[in-house]
């Protein structure tokens, strides 16, 4: 069957053919690219990617298929998807299905036998903007007109699009052996962990399971002492999209929860979030940071951390905005805090470490999924600091 038409056209009038696959339609966000090999499926599923274009550098997409397994959100969450060529065939014992498939079924508009390299050329030179794909409107002004009356990223507040309406808790992964409120029964759990939703990766909560962790995921907007009223042994500040300031209500229990010593840990918009919460800001990056492979250096680590043995660390990454550096206080409302991690590439903030309160922070995805393993070891320093508040406030008990 002969492929449609397609269009892709950027808000400084940039226009790109080729031809559509997955579902047919109109699509709008902001346009940006992942250089990652391989772990498609996650990234079209990852939440942190809602109300944007991803267009994948590396040429071939699809080749291995898709399966339930790789899923790090109950739906597809890319408003479109961009490459180079879009496999028909698939090639892998795990797969259940094909890319193309994959997308139609999801209602989500692809464009492929796109030139992925001239045009990620382009977003490093011009910056992420927003964009547009079409299987419909094939006229280049027209939809440029579109383009340029959707919504930018800046100011957005996304992660209520996003999170969970209702808690629940997360069943393991392949299975804590005990419920959030079993913890302290003798069964596997040694911690309660309170889960933001903000748009987690479900990788994140697997890696929580697997280090001895019950979760309860609650939704992005829930108020501080909704969870401190569960008494939980440390909080988890997930990933998301959209601009970190404008999530002001997860900001300000973010600041409630510090005030009452309670052990935090951010990954990605949590790192952000956690970031305002002590008094730094936040900017967007000129086309971020997307892929698997971003070299991150630890400056300020916690002691005996392998962080604090090996220095660097390949990471994965997804993100658009960053912690403004020189806007961490020095001593502030939660005493110090410092820079633990910068990026390699560019000099970007990676990661925040409070020293007067029990709270750190990463830019990057611990968890990795996909991506190198470097970093996993967060999870450790996570339940190390739960251990630790744990044994000071039985201590003062």
């Amino acid at each position: 069957m002969t492929a449609p038409a397609a269009l892709l056209v950027l808000e400084d009038g940039t226009a790109v053919r080729g031809e559509g696959f997955g579902a047919g339609g109109t699509a709008f966000g902001e346009v940006v690219f992942n250089t990652a090999m391989t772990g498609y499926q996650e990234v079209l599923t990852d939440p942190s990617y809602h109300r944007q274009l991803v267009v994948m550098t590396n040429p071939q997409q699809g080749n291995y298929g898709v399966n339930p397994h790789d899923v790090e959100s109950g739906r597809v969450q890319v408003a479109g998807f961009v490459v180079r060529e879009a496999s028909r065939r698939t090639s892998n014992s795990r797969a259940t299905g094909s890319l193309v498939d994959y997308l139609d079924h999801a209602g989500v508009v692809g464009i492929s036998e796109v030139d992925t390299r001239a045009l990620t050329r382009h977003i490093r030179s011009a910056g992420a903007m927003r964009a547009g794909i079409s299987t419909e409107v094939l006229d280049a002004d027209a939809l440029l007109e579109q383009v340029r009356r959707a919504p930018g990223m800046e100011g957005a507040e996304l992660a209520s699009e996003v999170s969970a309406v209702q808690p629940y808790d997360f069943a393991g992964w392949p299975g804590a052996g005990g419920t959030f409120d079993s913890v302290g029964d003798g069964r596997r759990p040694r911690f309660r962990v309170v889960a933001y939703d903000f748009g987690i990766k479900t990788y994140i909560l697997r890696l929580l399971a697997e280090h001895g962790c019950a979760v309860r995921v609650v939704p992005a907007t829930t108020p501080a002492q909704d969870v401190l009223a569960l008494e939980p042994d440390g909080v988890l500040l997930s990933n998301g999209p959209g601009d970190p300031a404008a999530v002001r209500s997860g900001i300000a229990a973010i600041e409630a929860m510090l005030e009452q010593q309670m052990p935090t840990f951010g990954i990605c918009l949590g790192h952000q979030l956690l970031g305002h919460a002590v008094g730094a800001t936040t900017e967007k990056l000129r086309f971020g940071h997307r892929g698997t492979n971003q070299p991150v250096r630890a400056v300020d680590p916690i002691p005996g951390q392998p962080s604090a043995r090996g220095g660097v660390e390949i990471t994965s990454h997804n993100h658009g905005f960053a912690v403004v550096a020189e806007s961490i206080p020095p001593d502030g409302r939660f005493g110090t805090v410092t820079e633990s991690h910068v990026s390699l590439n560019d000099g970007v903030n990676e990661g925040l470490r409070c020293h007067d309160v029990p709270a750190f922070s990463v830019q990057y995805h611990p968890e990795a999924g996909p991506g190198p393993h470097d970093a996993r070891y967060l999870f450790e320093q996570f339940t190390d600091l739960m251990d630790r508040v744990r044994g000071a406030t039985s201590g003062r008990a």
